[in-house]
């Protein structure tokens, strides 16, 4: 298991992305594979370090990452901000967003559509959003 822990600043952004990748190159991914993959990881973490931490630099954002072999491998954002309701997301209409130019919205989609498998649960006073994704491996 591999595990990066920082503050919820959005600079840390970079380090997170930087941390991915290098985990993600040791796996034996593709690059294109692994490009997919930085751009959910790292939206997952915007959205938690922005809205619900507020980008306060004294609360803390961990990412896990695990390798499970075929069954793919597991990343685990973990945070102590406001909690996301997954249950209530609903997904954005593209027609609107482009008709109406407006800037956002689109994050959760996009990673949902990158990953096998997308969840947020609240469990002990901390939100965990825990994502899959299956490759066919280069190493």
């Amino acid at each position: 298991m591999h595990q990066f822990k920082t503050n919820c600043k959005r600079e840390r952004l970079k380090e997170i992305r930087h941390f991915v990748a290098e985990v993600l190159t040791d796996i034996g991914l593709s690059e294109i594979d692994a490009h997919k993959v930085i751009l959910a990881v790292d939206e997952v973490c915007a959205n938690l370090i922005i809205h619900s931490n507020k980008c306060n630099p004294s609360e803390c954002l961990e990412v896990f990452i695990e390798d499970h072999g075929l069954d793919g491998v597991l990343f685990e954002i973990i945070d102590y901000g406001v909690g996301f309701n997954y249950n209530n997301y609903k997904e954005p209409n593209l027609e609107e967003i482009i008709r109406k130019r407006k800037k956002g919205g689109l994050g959760i989609m996009l990673v949902k559509n990158i990953m096998d498998t997308v969840e947020f649960k609240n469990e002990e006073n901390k939100n965990i959003c825990r994502m899959i994704k299956k490759f066919t491996k280069t190493k």
